[in-house]
């Protein structure tokens, strides 16, 4: 009852819609146009490189449109759930009016955009509600609703195309269709968040960017979010043409998604016990270990990649609850009113997705690998090194900076 009196469900209904609009896209996007219309991976990872890019200018601003809009909060969000949808709808439900590539291009810009947006202010008023529900452990009670929740998103959105598809529907136009209500959904459930007292003040970069812990939550979020990005990009090519397991690409979504899920209140619940570094810490530990037996998996494998998909999800749950929240919490003493901390906490995890798709997709390509066929056995170990590989040295470069930061009470 207490948590309805303090709507942390709404908290977590909008980050699970706002979750949608984000990984699920590098997974479904890429390959539905790949088979759909024939667009070269090469292509879509320029295109998604290109995107971020735009993100260096149009984050910032975005942060200072939200405090241009702080007193027509609601409408603003309102606004921008509606271009999501629509975009969205416009990405998997409608046939390319034009090039492919372009529309994919103008597609994605309008999604990330007011993606960008709501998440700006999303995290900026869970600083507001977190010094409500009290400085000790505020945080990290809200993370554990709101990673939960986005988690969650993340599995219904990875696996309802192949639902859908079972039951011999249009599978991304269902999809595009139930991402629209749920962004209904979502602006009903926090309607009420957005009244009262909103960031009345802008400092800019500044404060962030002059803090050096602060710099270095960044950084540490940008190499840890990576091998997610990496895995999440690669991972529906993986299953059907490493494991040549067609068909579990969406049970195995699922059971990753939802060990993530189901750990992220668990490692709320550790860090509040021996600290948030030290959770944190394990959880990239136990990462590295399932991802290292990914490397020697190979065809017919399918059970031993669900193991790993149990255990790498795990550590995501951690990934994706604990870092927000020291993010908030360092926000909350150096610059509480700076809704550009979380333009850039934005972009940091959206660059790694972009990274994934610029640097692994090319190569891959150029490895000789064409999706749905019989590739080569340096293809598939390319594909194997690409997904496995990498994030087991990006996870290593991620604890060695965690290692050396200081983090006090975050």
């Amino acid at each position: 009852m207490q948590a309805v009196r303090q709507n942390l469900g709404g908290y977590a209904v909008f980050a699970a819609v706002l979750a949608a609009a984000g990984l699920p896209i590098y997974i479904h996007a890429p390959k539905f146009y790949v088979d759909e219309y024939g667009v070269s991976l090469a292509a879509l990872g320029t295109v998604l490189f290109g995107l971020r890019l735009l993100d260096v200018v149009q984050d910032p601003l975005l942060g200072k449109l939200a405090v241009a809009v702080r007193r027509f909060q609601g409408l603003a969000i309102a606004l921008a759930l509606a271009i999501m949808a629509v975009a969205m709808f416009g990405l998997f439900a409608i046939d390319p009016p034009t090039n492919p590539v372009l529309w994919f291009a103008v597609m994605l810009t309008l999604v990330f955009s007011a993606f960008s947006f709501l998440t700006i202010n999303f995290y900026a008023r869970g600083v507001q509600k977190a010094e409500a529900l009290g400085s000790g452990t505020g945080h990290i009670r809200l993370a554990r609703w709101r990673e939960t929740g986005a988690l969650l998103g993340v599995c219904v959105a990875s696996v309802m195309p192949s639902i859908f598809l079972a039951l011999a529907w249009p599978e991304f136009t269902a999809y595009a269709i139930v991402f629209a209500l749920a962004c209904v959904l979502a602006g009903l459930a926090m309607q009420n968040e957005w009244r009262g007292r909103a960031t009345t003040l802008s400092a800019g970069f500044g404060p962030v960017l002059k803090d050096g812990v602060s710099r270095r939550l960044l950084l540490i979020a940008l190499v840890n979010a990576a091998p997610v990005a990496v895995s999440s990009t690669l991972f529906l090519f993986f299953v059907e043409s490493r494991l040549d397991a067609p068909g579990w690409e969406g049970p195995l979504l699922l059971l990753f998604f939802v060990s993530a899920a189901a750990a992220a209140p668990v490692w709320g619940t550790l860090a509040e016990r021996i600290g948030a570094k030290q959770a944190l810490l394990a959880a990239m530990v136990l990462a590295i270990i399932a991802f290292s037996f990914a490397l020697f998996l190979g065809s017919g494998d399918t059970l031993f990649f669900a193991v790993i998909c149990l255990a790498s999800g795990a550590a995501v749950g951690a990934d994706l609850t604990l870092l927000p929240a020291i993010f908030a919490r360092r926000m909350e003493t150096v610059a509480p009113n700076a809704t550009e901390g979380f333009a850039l906490w934005g972009f940091v995890s959206k660059f790694t997705l972009a990274f994934a798709a610029i640097a692994l997709l090319p190569i891959l390509e150029a490895s000789g690998f064409v999706s749905g066929t019989d590739n080569s056995e340096t293809a598939l170990w390319t594909l194997t090194l690409l997904y496995a590989g990498v994030p087991c040295a990006l996870k290593l470069v991620a604890i060695a900076l965690l290692v050396a930061t200081p983090l006090g009470k975050e």
